[in-house]
């Protein structure tokens, strides 16, 4: 198997922070999963291109970065289904499907992040979450040395969340993932952006609409090294919406099915003042204020201590506490992030 030691980390997080690790595997098959050490006494964290990791410390826990590769698509008479290696790009693998005739993920495109990935996150936007397509996903168990097929109930999955990011924590890892998507296809619309386009709009111009909204209000981090959406947009109660409405009648907010209201972080976070915010190298971005940004500091930290102060400005202001989308990972590994010592990065 693959590895390296005092690995750099730097070209393998979004936002372009320093961290060495000690050690990367970079597994491809069961037999290299198989010879892995064993980890139990060791911290460790499984990383796929680092796009919505943080890492919080310059020295980083052992890394395991899945290399499992290959896209096959199948077909039944109503459905595709698209077996998917964990190491393959999640983007890349949306336009395939596109460039085959096979539509449903155009919503989710361009979000950046390996295939692998996609589940621990239950990736989602403009209407569309993993869980809607995801029926399997293939588990190497460390324990056991045994691969698990998981379903779609298997995985536990929610709002940014999934089995994996709780009870499965750190006790396997993800190799396979296998999405179903139907052949009767039906354009979503219903986000604000798409919502512009024609009833009858082919699954490439919502995929094409999906980019260039994504394009216009995110940050290129090639050019400003970020993780996109950095905290989750809360849920909260209605009768604490009809509090804030009495204050701020325009707030957006998204009724859900369990009766709950989904608030708009970056408004929050905006109305508190922080858009365009920038200190000791790290902001707030002027155009979108649910997007962290490294100007040019070296240090994870620097982002750490910024996403505090963002969180405590808008609890302040809104007594609502933002939670982060992004894993925070110190040299202890993967930590939670009101587990974080609170950084005092000066006035």
């Amino acid at each position: 198997m693959k590895s390296s030691k005092q690995f750099s980390l730097r070209k393998n997080n979004s936002f372009n922070v320093k961290s060495i690790c000690p050690i990367v595997y970079f597994p491809q098959t069961l037999s290299d999963l198989e010879s892995l050490p064993d980890l139990s006494l060791s911290p460790f964290y499984i990383l796929g291109e680092g796009s919505n990791t943080l890492f919080v410390d310059t020295q980083a826990p052992i890394i395991i970065k899945p290399d499992f590769k290959g896209i096959d698509i199948t077909e039944t008479t109503d459905n595709y289904f698209v077996r998917v290696g964990a190491g393959e790009n999640w983007h890349e693998v949306v336009c395939l499907c596109i460039n085959n005739g096979v539509y449903g993920l155009e919503n989710l495109a361009l979000i950046p992040g390996s295939v692998g990935a996609s589940p621990v996150q239950n990736i989602g936007a403009y209407g569309v979450e993993l869980s809607d397509f995801c029926v399997e996903v293939t588990w190497f168990d460390f324990s056991s040395k045994t691969l698990t097929i998981l379903s779609n109930q298997d995985c536990c999955f929610s709002y940014r969340d999934s089995i994996f990011k709780n009870d499965l924590l750190n006790k396997g890892v993800i190799t396979e993932v296998v999405l179903k998507l139907p052949k009767k296809w039906q354009a979503n619309l219903s986000y604000s952006g798409l919502n512009e386009l024609p009833l009858d709009t082919s699954a490439r111009d919502v995929m094409n609409k999906v980019i260039s909204l994504r394009q216009a209000k995110l940050p290129d981090p090639d050019k400003l090294p970020n993780a996109g959406s950095f905290f989750k947009n809360p849920i909260v109660s209605v009768d604490k919406l009809t509090s804030l409405k009495n204050i701020y009648p325009s707030i957006p907010f998204y009724s859900q099915d369990d009766g709950t209201v989904k608030l708009a972080a970056g408004w929050l976070i905006e109305q508190a003042g922080l858009k365009g915010y920038c200190k000791n190298h790290v902001g707030v971005h002027q155009h979108q204020a649910l997007v962290l940004v490294n100007h040019e500091s070296d240090y994870g930290k620097d982002i750490l201590a910024l996403a505090q102060f963002v969180q405590k400005q808008t609890y302040k202001k809104f007594e609502i506490l933002l939670s982060p989308e992004v894993r925070m990972v110190t040299s202890h590994g993967e930590r939670k992030f009101t587990d974080l010592p609170i950084v005092d990065w000066g006035k």
